[in-house]
C-alpha cells in the first residue's frame, strides 16, 4: 500500500509539474512589460525629440516627447524594443519581463537621398501642404499685433571629436583626468565630449509687428565657461532672442545663409515629400509627413512636419541639414521644434532645440558642438506697448547674476538638471583652472580680439605691431587701452610707432568718458602725429581692421603726414537712431609732389591745415548693438537698410585753419535676402562738396593696387585716380551660393559658389576746382595730379568670380569698362582673395 501511494504521488507531482509547464508561457505571456527610458544623439548627448519606439515585430510603440523620453508598456510577448528616427541608424535592445529603464543612444546615418517613387496620381502630402499654405496667414506669429512671454534658455558648446593624436597634445594630457570622467556625460556607448561652457538665462521676450520691434529683457542669467565671466556682453548673448527660427518663413536665416522652410510657398521646388502616418499628438490628431532635399548640396533640411488636421498648422518639426549642403566646416545643423496654439489663433513656439556640429578642421584637431534649448510660458498676444518701450534690443538686469542657487533654476527650468548636465559646471571648473589651460585661453583671445589682456589694461591691436611701406620702411606699433576692470566710466588710449626708413615717431593719445549706458552716450578727445593714405578714411573701413593694418603695407603712393586734434560727442537717441557732432583740426604734409593754389590767382602750394565741425545723424532701425565691456558693437544691419546722413562745416582762421566751406554726405547700406539667387550686400554713397578746395580735401576715390578683392575699393582704379566734388558711387556684391555649381553632377561635390559684383561713380568736378590742380608742385618740378570724371561717363567696373574653392579660396575676374584711355588704366585683373566663409 505504500509503495502504491508512494507511485501515486509521483504522478501526481508529474501532473502539477505538467500543469505549471502548461500554465507559465501562459502567464508570462500574460504579464506587462513596461519600458521607461531616453533616446539621445550619440555624438552630442542631446535628446532625440519625435523618435519612434517600438516593440519589435508589433504594432505597439510610441513618440519620445520633447525631451527624447518615452514609456511604452505591452501584454504581448516580446522580446526586444527598437528605436529609429530619421538620420539615424535604427537600435534595437533585448527586453525581459516586468518594468525597466532601457536608453538608447543613436548613431547618425550615412545619408543617402531617399529613392524617387513615381506613381500615379498626386502625392496625397501636396494636398495638405496646399492647406498649410493657405492657413499661414491665420497661423503665422508675425500676423499677431504683438506677443510677448517667459522663456528659459540653456547653451552648451563642447568640444567633441577629440582624436586620439591631439589626446597626446601636452594641454590635453593635462587634463586627461577629467576627459577620463568626461566618457560618460554623453552616454554609455556615446563619445567623450570636452564641456567649454554652459549658460543658462530667464527673460521676457517682447515683439511688435508694426513696426516690427523685439526687445528681450534678460531677468536672470547663469554662466560658466572657459574664458568667460559672468558679464558684460556675454550676458547680452545667452538670451533668446539669437536663436529663434520661425518655419512660416519661406526662407530662413541661419549662420549668415538662407536655408528653405519645408513649409515654404514654394517648397515643392526643393522637397520630396513623404504622407507617411496619422496619429495623435498630444490632444492634436496630426498628419506626420517625412521630407527630404531634391539636391543633397541644397541649403534645405531632411526631417518630419507634424501638422494638426482640424487647423492644418504646424504641430511639431525636426529639421536636419544634409552633410553634404554648400556650407564649409559643418557637419549638422539641427532645429527641433514644439508649437502651441493661441487664442487668437497664431501659433508660437512652445519649446526649441537647436544643434550645430563644427568639423574637425583637420584629423589632428577636434570638433565643436554648440547646443541650444528654450521654453516659452505665460504668453501674452495682441498687446503691445508704447515704441520707446522697445528701445533696447536686448536689456540685463543688474543683478541678473546674483542667482547661482541649484533650488532657484529649478524652479525656472522644465525639468532639473540630469546628473550628467551637473557634472558639465564641476568639469569646466576642473579644467578653466588648470595653468595651461589659462594660457590657452589667453593665447585665442589675442587671436580673436586683437589684444592682451594684463587685467585693467590691454596692449594691441597685435596686427598692427609690423609694417613695412615705401615711405617708413619698417614700421614697429605698439598701442595700449584701458578696458571695463579698468574704470566703466573712462576710457584711455595710447598708440606709438616707429619708422626706420623716414626715421620718425609717430603716436596717438585719446579719452572717452561714457555718461550713459542705458541711452549709449559718450564724450572724448584724441590727439595723433602719424601718416596716411589720400583718400583712405578710416571711417569708412572701420569695420575692418585687417584692411586698414593691410594699407600701411606696400609703396604707400599719395602718402602724407598730419597731426590731427579729433573731440566728438555721441549718443544713441531710440533704438536705430543716433547722432554724432565732433570738431576736427588736422593738417596736411604730403610725401609726393603736388601742387595747389589756395585760389586761381593765388602761389601753388603743396601744404594746409583746416578746421570742421560735422553734425551726423544715423538710422539703422534693424541694426543689431550690444555692449561688449566699453564698446558699442554692431553685429548686423538685419532686413531693413541703415542711413548715415553728414554735414560738415569748414572755419576758416579757426585754429590756423585755411579754408571755409561745406560738405554733404549720405551714405545708404543694405542686406538684401533674394531666396533662390541668394544675397547682395548694397552700399551707395553720395557726396556735395558746395566750395572751391584744393582737390586733398575734395572726395578722393579709393582705389586699389593689389591683387586682392576689396569690397571697399574701386578694384581697378589707381590710387588717387580720381577726385570729385559731386558723385554718387555704389559697391554691390551678389552672392549666389549654389545656384550654378549645386546643379552640375559632380562639380556640386566641390562646394564653389558662383558671385558677382559691380562698382560704379557717377561724379564731375566744377572748372574752378579743376583750375586748383596745378602740374607743379611749389618748386617747379613736375606735380603727380589727380584727374576727374568728363563728359559725364560714370567710373564701371564689372566682375565675377567663384569662391570657396578649396574652402578658402575666392578668384574674380574683374572689368574695367571706362577711362581705358587714362595713363596705366588696367582694363582687366584677376584677383586672389584668402577668407573664411561658412
Amino acid at each position: 500500500m505504500k509503495a502504491q501511494a508512494m507511485r501515486a504521488g509521483i504522478a501526481g507531482q508529474k501532473k502539477l509539474l505538467s500543469l505549471v509547464a502548461w500554465f507559465f508561457p501562459l502567464i508570462t505571456f500574460c504579464q506587462e512589460i513596461e519600458v521607461k527610458g531616453k533616446v539621445t544623439d550619440a555624438l552630442t548627448g542631446e535628446a532625440i525629440p519625435f523618435a519612434n519606439v517600438v516593440f519589435k515585430n508589433t504594432t505597439t510603440g510610441v513618440t519620445t516627447d520633447f525631451e527624447g523620453n518615452f514609456t511604452l508598456r505591452t501584454t504581448e510577448q516580446v522580446d526586444s524594443i527598437m528605436a529609429t528616427s530619421i538620420g539615424y541608424n535604427p537600435r534595437t535592445k533585448r527586453v525581459n519581463p516586468g518594468r525597466q529603464v532601457i536608453n538608447f543612444q543613436l548613431n547618425e546615418a550615412v545619408t543617402s537621398l531617399k529613392e524617387l517613387v513615381i506613381k500615379s496620381g498626386e502625392n496625397p502630402a501636396y494636398a495638405i501642404l496646399r492647406k498649410v499654405i493657405q492657413n499661414k496667414p491665420l497661423h503665422d506669429k508675425r500676423n499677431l499685433s504683438a506677443y510677448e512671454s517667459d522663456i528659459y534658455t540653456k547653451t552648451e558648446i563642447d568640444i567633441s571629436q577629440i582624436s586620439e593624436k591631439l589626446r597626446k597634445k601636452k594641454v590635453m594630457k593635462k587634463i586627461a583626468q577629467v576627459l577620463d570622467s568626461i566618457d560618460r556625460v554623453v552616454g554609455e556607448d556615446g563619445k567623450p565630449i570636452l564641456p567649454l561652457a554652459i549658460t543658462e538665462s530667464y527673460s521676457r521676450l517682447y515683439y511688435r509687428t508694426n513696426p516690427m520691434l523685439k526687445s528681450e529683457n534678460i531677468i536672470n542669467t547663469r554662466i560658466n565657461g572657459i574664458g568667460l565671466n559672468d558679464g558684460g556682453s556675454v550676458n547680452q548673448l545667452v538670451g533668446s532672442s539669437f536663436q529663434e527660427y520661425n518655419f512660416y518663413q519661406n526662407w530662413l536665416p541661419i549662420l549668415s545663409k538662407n536655408f528653405v522652410s519645408p513649409i515654404a510657398d514654394g517648397g515643392r521646388l526643393y522637397y520630396e515629400y513623404d504622407l507617411t502616418d496619422s496619429l495623435y499628438v498630444g490632444t492634436d490628431f496630426c498628419y506626420r509627413i517625412d521630407y527630404f532635399p531634391r539636391s543633397p548640396a541644397e541649403l534645405a533640411f531632411k526631417g518630419t512636419i507634424w501638422i494638426t488636421k482640424k487647423e492644418y498648422a504646424l504641430k511639431q518639426i525636426d529639421a536636419a541639414m544634409d552633410k553634404r549642403a554648400n556650407i564649409n566646416f559643418i557637419d549638422k545643423i539641427q532645429i527641433q521644434q514644439e508649437l502651441m496654439p493661441t487664442p487668437v489663433g497664431a501659433w508660437l513656439p512652445k519649446k526649441n532645440r537647436v544643434l550645430i556640429n563644427v568639423s574637425p578642421l583637420s584629423k589632428k584637431s577636434a570638433g565643436m558642438i554648440a547646443k541650444f534649448y528654450s521654453s516659452n510660458k505665460n504668453v501674452i498676444t495682441n498687446q503691445p506697448h508704447p515704441l520707446s518701450f522697445y528701445d533696447k534690443r536686448v536689456l540685463v538686469e543688474e543683478n541678473a547674476s546674483n542667482h547661482h542657487d541649484d533650488r532657484f533654476w529649478d524652479s525656472l527650468r522644465n525639468e532639473p538638471l540630469t546628473r550628467t548636465e551637473k557634472n558639465v559646471y564641476r568639469m569646466i571648473d576642473t579644467v578653466k583652472n588648470l595653468p595651461i589651460v589659462r594660457t590657452y585661453v589667453d593665447i585665442f583671445k589675442v587671436l580673436v580680439q586683437g589684444y592682451y589682456n594684463f587685467g585693467s589694461i590691454e596692449a594691441g591691436p597685435y596686427i598692427n605691431s609690423i609694417a613695412q611701406n615705401g615711405v617708413e620702411g619698417v614700421r614697429a606699433q605698439l598701442g595700449f587701452r584701458t578696458n571695463y576692470n579698468f574704470s566703466k566710466k573712462m576710457v584711455y588710449n595710447a598708440m606709438g610707432a616707429y619708422g626706420f626708413g623716414d626715421d620718425r615717431f609717430k603716436y596717438s593719445l585719446g579719452v572717452r568718458r561714457i555718461i550713459s549706458r542705458k541711452h549709449w552716450t559718450t564724450v572724448g578727445v584724441r590727439f595723433t602725429h602719424d601718416i596716411t593714405r589720400l583718400g583712405l578714411d578710416p571711417e569708412v573701413v572701420s569695420n575692418s581692421p585687417l584692411y586698414l593694418a593691410a594699407a600701411r603695407w606696400g609703396k604707400f603712393i599719395r602718402a602724407y603726414y598730419y597731426d590731427e586734434m579729433f573731440a566728438f560727442a555721441s549718443r544713441e537717441f531710440i533704438r536705430g537712431f543716433s547722432g554724432r557732432v565732433a570738431l576736427r583740426s588736422w593738417s596736411f604734409n604730403p610725401t609726393y609732389k603736388i601742387g595747389f593754389p589756395y585760389d586761381s590767382t593765388a602761389p601753388v602750394l603743396n601744404r594746409f591745415k583746416t578746421t570742421e565741425v560735422f553734425l551726423e545723424a544715423r538710422y539703422a532701425p534693424s541694426e543689431t548693438i550690444f555692449q561688449n565691456g566699453n564698446e558699442l558693437v554692431r553685429i548686423g544691419r538685419g532686413r531693413k537698410p541703415a542711413f548715415t546722413l553728414r554735414y560738415t562745416h569748414g572755419f576758416e582762421g579757426v585754429f590756423g585753419s585755411d579754408f571755409d566751406y561745406d560738405k554733404l554726405m549720405l551714405n545708404i547700406d543694405q542686406r538684401v535676402n533674394m531666396g533662390v539667387l541668394g544675397n547682395g550686400v548694397l552700399s551707395v554713397r553720395s557726396e556735395y562738396i558746395f566750395d572751391d578746395l584744393p582737390y586733398p580735401l575734395l572726395t578722393v576715390h579709393l582705389g586699389n593696387r593689389a591683387h586682392t578683392y576689396t569690397p571697399y575699393t574701386f578694384n581697378l582704379m589707381n590710387y588717387g585716380e580720381f577726385a570729385s566734388d559731386r558723385s554718387v558711387s555704389m559697391h554691390y556684391r551678389q552672392y549666389f551660393e549654389g545656384l550654378l555649381f549645386n546643379r552640375i553632377p559632380l562639380m556640386n561635390r566641390l562646394k564653389w559658389r558662383l558671385v558677382g559684383t559691380a562698382n560704379l561713380i557717377y561724379g564731375s568736378m566744377r572748372p574752378s576746382n579743376q583750375l586748383l590742380i596745378s602740374n607743379y608742385t611749389p618748386s617747379g618740378e613736375p606735380a603727380l595730379k589727380t584727374g576727374y570724371f568728363t563728359n559725364g561717363i560714370p567710373y564701371v567696373e564689372l566682375g565675377y568670380g567663384v569662391e570657396n574653392i578649396l574652402k578658402l579660396l575666392r578668384i574674380d575676374f574683374v572689368h574695367r569698362l571706362t577711362y581705358l584711355d587714362n595713363k596705366y588704366a588696367r582694363k582687366f585683373g584677376i584677383l586672389f582673395t584668402v577668407q573664411f566663409k561658412l
